[in-house]
Formats: C-alpha cells, structure tokens, sequence
C-alpha cells in the first residue's frame, strides 16, 4: 500500500497503518511523523524522507526501512523485527531495546544503546557505520553495540562511553580505546568467537548499504565489557 504522507499529521497516518489489512507499506513524503510503526507486528515499511521521535517504538516484528534519516529515540523499547537507516540517526537510538536490530548507515547521536538489555535467546543488535555521539552504551544492561568508524579519523565514540555499564558488549573498530572509560569498564581483545561475529555484523551491515566486509574487517577492533571485579554498586554502598 502506497501512501503519500504530505500534509497528513502522525496520528492520522499511524491510525491508518495500523487499523489497515494490508501488511506492506511505502510511505512517501514523510516529513518528522512520529511513532510509525510504534507496537506494530507483521508489517514491512518503507520510509521515503525522515522519520520523527520514537520510530518503531515497542515494536513487536516488523521490518522498517528508511530511505533517509531519522530522529531521535528510534527503536524505544523495541522488542523485534529489524530497522535499517540509509542515513544518520538522532539521540538515544534502541533506548531499553529489548530485542532485533537497529542498523545505521550513517553516525548516531548521544546515548546510543542506553539501557538495552537482553534476555534468554533476546539479545538486541545495534550496528553503527560511522560514529556515535557521548554515553554510547550508557547503563547498558545487555545486547551488543558495534561501531565501525567508516570514514572517521580517530575513536568512533563520543565522550563517557559505557558510563554506568553492567552488561553487554560493545565492539569499536578502533586502534585505541575510549581517553575516559570509566574505571568500570574493560578493554578486552578480540578473540576468535568476537572475530566470527563481527564477520557477520559486517556482512549485514553492507548487505544493507554496499561495500566490502573484507575491507570493514581488515582494521583492528577492541571489546568493551562490565568489570565483574570493579562493580557499581562500590559507588553507593558503603564496603566494610
């Protein structure tokens, strides 16, 4: 079903989406909507322009993909299905992301991957092609985040990386780790699991948007992880 969004307000047309019988959608023209796709199941959506707040909040199993940017909280709370982004995204992408994947052509904004978690056979994927902004992986609880720099000089991530992490992992196609890591955080290397894992984040990730996965994994990476030994709860509780 092709619907041009010109003129027509978030709530109009997500109501028309969601009480349709039809399952495919092309949205053209989209300009700033909110919530497409927020706690939908069983849809495929194509998104011509940019995407408001909170695309594909709590959604269930769909598969969105925007010919463009999108705004800030995409994929808040988000449960399943998949979201590919063929530009840049705003703050908090996957914000308490529960399950399926995120992925970025383009840079993300602050607080990518705040609170995601997993559980059981739920872990959430979030893959980013260029850079992301401060407190990437802020309170990360679970899931995994891989940032590969594409075109960036230097560490792909902003300030405060992994403040207040305690599970998870996140990957940084980087020679050096984040200046101010907090003392909470460990910089691991990569072993040979990590390695076939990130052989299939780049494979996805330019099934996507083109290139070549030889080319993406042919720079060092580093592995972010909780320090089991140095926890948090040494900040606000007294050790006697």
């Amino acid at each position: 079903m092709k619907i041009d969004t010109k003129s027509m307000m978030y709530k109009e047309l997500n109501e028309l989406i969601a009480q349709s019988p039809e399952k495919e959608f092309e949205l053209l023209n989209v300009n700033g909507q909110r919530y497409i796709g927020a706690g939908l199941s069983g849809r495929k959506i194509m998104i011509d322009g940019t995407p408001g707040n909170a695309l594909a909040a709590y959604m269930n199993d769909c598969a969105v993909t925007v010919k463009g940017s999108a705004q800030d909280a995409t994929g808040d709370t988000m449960n399943h299905g998949s979201v590919i982004i063929h530009g840049r995204c705003g703050d908090a992408c996957g914000y308490a992301m529960r399950g399926g994947e995120i992925i970025i052509r383009d840079d993300t904004g602050y607080r990518t991957g705040i609170h995601m978690k997993e559980y059981k056979e739920q872990r959430p994927l979030i893959i980013v092609g260029g850079k992301t902004g401060d407190f990437l992986g802020e309170y990360l609880a679970g899931g995994v985040i891989a940032v590969f720099g594409i075109g960036t000089r230097g560490i792909p991530v902003g300030r405060f990386c992994g403040t207040g992490m305690h599970g998870g992992v996140i990957y940084l196609r980087s020679d050096e780790a984040p200046y101010d890591l907090p003392k909470q955080v460990n910089v691991e290397p990569i072993s040979d699991e990590d390695l076939f894992r990130l052989r299939g984040y780049a494979e996805k990730y330019c099934g996507c948007f083109g290139g070549s996965p030889d080319e993406l994994m042919s720079r060092k990476f580093i592995k972010l992880t909780p320090n089991s030994k140095n926890p948090y709860r040494q900040l606000y509780t007294n050790n006697w």
